[in-house]
């Protein structure tokens, strides 16, 4: 995530904000040029404003729906997009009763971490679309347990990822973390997991990739429903730590695509707010002649060489771990990525490269 700059003062603002704290002026983020802007209303009651970013050319905009209605969104829609909700907020299939003060504050984190994800995406030049328009697209459906209802479970089907709501309250989140014997569970992770299966069945699934796919994770046809019946009565393999990014990944092929994805977009948004605030990192490396000291410059980082980004994440991570441990929290990356898990996430990385040089995008 990459740091911006209110176009009316020059300061510094952030991805989550909707007025700059410095003079005041109302933002805005225009997803499709990657920017955030400071607003000029122009037309209050049709809501339109003049977007002062230099790249926007004056462009005119709206703000998303969900913004007007709930103070939910600070995306903004161009003036000619049909739509009424920004690029995020229009995959929602469903959300839930907002009348319910504890539901909407579930739904706001979650749509919060949405609009990362989302951001990532669109970044890394994967195609975006809404279900309901493009029989392929993605789309999001936000529910609660009710009474009488069966639990919300968390997945994706055939491009509909459903989150229960319950995950946006982090004492229910770490309960379950804690039950479930999980090193990590976030709500952006979640997304990032779940994702990563629609993309399955966009860029692996009856592809040219198909077959690699197999001879790297496994076979996907093997029966899932026996596999997580395995992986709850029995466990992950004890060597699991060797060969998979995760004890959740050694279930099914599937679920190792999905880790290996959202470590993927673990280290690129990292990664890439790293580069924003010019980071650097010494770290001590013993050869056969000694050690000696290297540093890792993450402003200068390549994001099309994987190589590249796997020389930057490792200290990278030590370093924030430790810094957690200063503050007396838990590691903020408890993940060893084995040889394997590597070339598994190099595969998810070539896959999105030659996904978005085939589309024209950027990486």
């Amino acid at each position: 995530m990459k740091l911006f700059s209110c176009p009316a003062c020059k300061s510094v603002v952030y991805f989550d904000n909707s007025q700059c704290t410095r003079c005041g002026r109302g933002l805005a983020y225009v997803a499709e040029l990657a920017t955030m802007t400071a607003v000029e209303p122009i037309d209050r009651v049709a809501g339109l404003f003049v977007a002062l970013a230099p790249e926007a050319k004056g462009g005119r905009f709206r703000l998303c729906g969900n913004q007007v209605d709930h103070a939910a969104c600070n995306w903004a829609v161009a003036e000619s997009d049909d739509h009424r909700f920004c690029r995020s907020c229009r995959l929602n299939e469903m959300i839930p009763n907002l009348s319910d003060s504890t539901a909407k504050d579930q739904w706001l984190k979650l749509e919060r971490n949405k609009r990362r994800l989302i951001y990532s995406l669109l970044a890394l030049g994967l195609p975006v679309e809404p279900r309901s328009e493009q029989p392929r697209g993605v789309a999001f459906s936000f529910k609660q347990d009710l009474p009488g209802t069966e639990k919300v479970l968390i997945g994706h089907d055939r491009g509909l990822i459903t989150i229960n709501i319950a995950e946006a309250d982090s004492p229910f989140r770490e309960k379950t973390r804690v039950e479930l014997g999980e090193s990590y569970r976030t709500l952006l992770g979640h997304f990032r997991h779940e994702i990563g299966h629609y993309y399955w069945d966009r860029l692996v699934r009856d592809s040219p990739a198909l077959e690699a796919f197999r001879r790297l994770f496994g076979d996907e046809r093997a029966s899932y429903d026996d596999a997580v019946a395995v992986h709850y009565r029995e466990g992950a393999p004890t060597d699991w730590r060797t060969r998979f990014v995760s004890s959740y990944a050694s279930m099914h092929p599937w679920e190792d695509w999905a880790e290996s994805w959202a470590h993927y977009l673990h280290m690129v948004d990292t990664l890439d707010t790293a580069r924003s605030f010019g980071l650097a990192v010494r770290s001590t490396v013993t050869s056969g002649s000694g050690a000696s000291k290297a540093e890792v410059v993450t402003r200068r980082l390549d994001f099309d060489d994987f190589d590249d980004l796997g020389r930057a994440w490792t200290p990278l991570t030590i370093a924030l771990n430790c810094l957690n441990q200063s503050m007396g929290l838990a590691d903020l990356y408890p993940f060893v990525l084995p040889e394997p898990a590597l070339r598994k996430i190099r595969f998810v990385h070539d896959l999105i490269e030659s996904c978005a040089s085939s589309t024209g995008a950027p990486p």
